[in-house]
């Protein structure tokens, strides 16, 4: 590309003025804007088995050119090369936004984005493949600088976080699989949801249902015997589970129960969601069914805000359910919250804090409010307050204080679109109160197989070290008429990575 002056002859820095000016407006100050990517490639050594150009290593340069309103033009660039860790076309897209994330902070005195360049959902899944090539600690965060231009903040959590989890991650093998139920009902939908769950019908839509769960499930038991693999780990969530009523959810955590759980199983949970749809009869049936962990999700203990969301419940009946799953014997308790919601602000937080840590959970997850397509708050936000992105990232420092000064430390993260403050969802817990199944869930280094309306079978391939999936339908109309679809679907994903089972003899 060849620019109308050279590009050191441009003019490079703006005024402070004009770069706030920029910075607030930047869309009506700039008339064209035109980017361009080159990429070479140089000799280099490379130890990245994927990689699709073995002794080759991208090199890319990114060149910006745009005119001002005044008329000026203004270029930049900026070059840099890839490493033989990195498949060659994944390094190629790394440098494209790296350049681009420098070329326009230094031009336009952007503010550090605490997670840099590094948008996916699971952060950590680079950290493991750092880690994986024999980098140290300190190592590993420092590529996360460079490499991702990640703050040193989000750098050394998920570094900190990836080793904690190297353990958990050790304990399973091409045998070992977890198993997800999806039972896709609530009582009410809540303002911020996009989930695919659906209000609870009536006695014949549970029915119906059921008639299609109890095959899809005896199906994924069929699958398990036959290909002797070894159940880790069994999550029941939705939608809430508990929304069903109490005859069909002890059946339904019966048959789970019978054609999952073994020698092998380390965890059984079950999302409790809302103390609204829990019940003495459902409590019994955790407890006779050996359910090791529950959720008790109060998103918020102010009482406004859970009118405001659509939670037909008080705040006092979240302490009451949680102390009864104490009362029961449920090992460990996890609470989620979510920070950002509408007219809240720091003190509500610090005072839902206070409530939550003085109840003792052994896990705390965090959310960050996201504005997913398809929820009421979406698609009405100009009727809703929501706080600032900086009084966000206030409000979530706030609840992680409260969480490390419980005891309960960062054991999984990950990431969404549209997230409030551009933070994270993170889960801390107590040490030994970790959820295998949301490590493994994260990390995708273990095959899952999914039952239920929306459920979602994830499948690695061991010898080329990826995944595949195959979707139940979200739409629960399709699931029951199309059930036998779905479960072939399934089996022949697993013919496909694990071959057909072997008789037995």
């Amino acid at each position: 590309m060849e620019l109308p002056v050279p590009v050191e002859k441009l003019p490079y820095r703006k005024s402070p003025e004009k770069q706030a000016e920029l910075i607030s407006n930047a869309a009506y100050d700039i008339l064209e804007l035109k980017i361009e990517n080159f990429t070479e490639s140089v000799p280099g050594e490379t130890t990245s088995s994927l990689t699709e150009r073995p002794g080759e290593l991208p090199v890319v340069r990114t060149m910006v050119h745009y005119i001002a309103a005044d008329g000026s033009s203004h270029g930049m660039e900026r070059t840099d090369r890839g490493r033989g860790s990195e498949r060659f076309e994944a390094g190629k897209h790394r440098l494209i936004k790296l350049n681009l994330y420098h070329l326009l902070r230094q031009e336009f005195g952007f503010p550090e984005a605490p997670w840099g360049i590094l948008h996916g959902v699971r952060p950590t899944k680079i950290v493991h493949r750092l880690l994986n090539d024999g980098l140290g600690r300190d190592e590993v965060v420092e590529r996360l600088r460079t490499d991702y231009a990640a703050s040193w903040e989000k750098a050394t959590v998920i570094t900190d976080m990836a080793i904690r989890q190297r353990p958990f991650l050790a304990k399973s093998d091409r045998q070992t699989v977890s198993i997800y139920v999806g039972i896709p009902f609530c009582l009410t939908r809540c303002l911020y949801c996009s989930f695919p769950a659906h209000i609870l019908p009536g006695k014949k839509g549970i029915e119906r249902f059921m008639a299609a769960f109890r095959k899809d499930l005896l199906a994924a038991r069929d699958l398990v015997q036959a290909y002797g693999f070894k159940v880790q780990s069994v999550y029941v969530g939705g939608g809430t589970p508990t929304s069903l009523p109490d005859d069909y959810f002890s059946e339904m955590l019966q048959l789970v129960k019978e054609s999952f759980c073994c020698e092998h199983t380390v965890e059984f949970t079950v999302e409790a969601g809302r103390p609204d749809s829990m019940s003495e009869v459902k409590l019994a049936a955790m407890q006779q069914c050996g359910v090791t962990r529950v959720s008790c999700n109060p998103q918020t203990m102010q009482q406004r805000t859970l009118k405001r969301i659509g939670r037909n419940h008080t705040v006092e009946s979240v302490s009451e359910m949680f102390h009864s799953l104490r009362r029961a014997g449920i090992p460990e308790i996890n609470m989620d919250l979510i920070i950002g919601l509408p007219g809240e602000g720091v003190e509500d937080v610090r005072d839902t804090m206070e409530q939550i840590t003085a109840l003792a959970p052994d896990d705390i997850t965090l959310h960050s409010l996201a504005l997913k397509r398809g929820s009421r708050l979406k698609m009405n936000l100009a009727d809703y307050e929501l706080p600032e992105d900086d009084t966000c990232r206030e409000m979530f420092a706030v609840a992680m204080d409260y969480v490390t000064k419980s005891g309960l430390k960062p054991y999984y993260l990950y990431r969404q679109g549209y997230m409030s403050g551009q933070m994270e969802n993170v889960g801390c817990s107590r040490d030994g109160a970790e959820s295998m199944y949301n490590i493994q869930i994260m990390e995708e280094q273990q095959t899952i197989l999914g039952i239920g309306g929306a459920a979602t079978t994830k499948v690695v391939d061991f010898r080329e070290n990826r995944l595949k999936s195959v979707f139940n339908a979200k739409d629960l109309v399709t699931y029951e008429r199309d059930i036998d679809v779905y479960i072939e679907k399934r089996r022949a994903l697993l013919e496909e990575i694990y071959g057909k089972p072997q008789p037995e003899i």
